[in-house]
């Protein structure tokens, strides 16, 4: 059975901190872009970063760049995403996604396969 879990969201005040972590079975990993999407009440799904596992070359939303950043641990199958200097405006629920082809997931935002999403709420 294929699965992608997210673990890791929260409440975090602003200026602060978390590692979300998106756990990954039932496919072959190697082969795969996964991402990072995040969609807050009323909004657009949007993109936040994504990882080749085969190489490990990232891509990031521009505006995230700096703030955001995404690592694979190939040894457990686990694609995390640490946020640093979290800001309201990040609230959202985050969602993990996989495919083979880095266009339909980062560009068409179209994964073949999806998590059910962690919530990030960042407030004072």
């Amino acid at each position: 059975e294929v699965q992608l879990m997210e673990s890791g969201g929260g409440l975090v005040q602003p200026g602060g901190s978390l590692r979300l972590s998106c756990a990954a079975s039932g496919f072959t990993y190697d082969d795969y872009f996964i991402s990072w999407f995040r969609q807050a009440p009323g909004e657009e799904r949007e993109r936040v970063a994504c990882i080749s596992i085969k190489n490990g070359t990232t891509v990031y939303r521009d505006s995230l760049k700096g703030r955001f950043t995404i690592s694979n641990d190939n040894a457990n199958n686990v694609v995390h995403l640490q946020m640093n200097s979290l800001k309201p405006e990040d609230t959202a629920v985050y969602y993990c996604a996989a495919d083979r082809s880095l266009v339909k997931l980062w560009v068409f935002r179209r994964g073949e396969f999806w998590g059910q999403g962690t919530p990030v709420t960042v407030s004072s």
